[in-house]
């Protein structure tokens, strides 16, 4: 389906590009949950809700990043 819409040639182009798109999106997650856990401690509770939300928000960005990627491996 790739193929008829981008044609052949496109195809390496629009992977680099997907891939180079995840990369960031994950290095901005982990970027993110790094400053959370380096700035927080465990016992207030305030900072560890936003905590959880972080981590939660970085899980579902690694699991749309699986989804592109196995939709890429197709």
């Amino acid at each position: 389906m790739v193929i008829m819409l981008f044609g052949a040639n496109k195809i390496p182009e629009i992977a680099r590009g997907l891939g180079k798109g995840i990369r960031e999106v994950k290095n901005a997650a982990s970027d993110i949950k790094s400053e959370i856990n380096n700035s927080t401690s465990v016992e207030d509770s305030g900072l560890k809700d936003i905590k959880d939300t972080v981590e939660k928000e970085a899980k579902e960005i690694k699991d749309v990043v699986g989804s592109v990627k196995r939709n890429i491996d197709l």
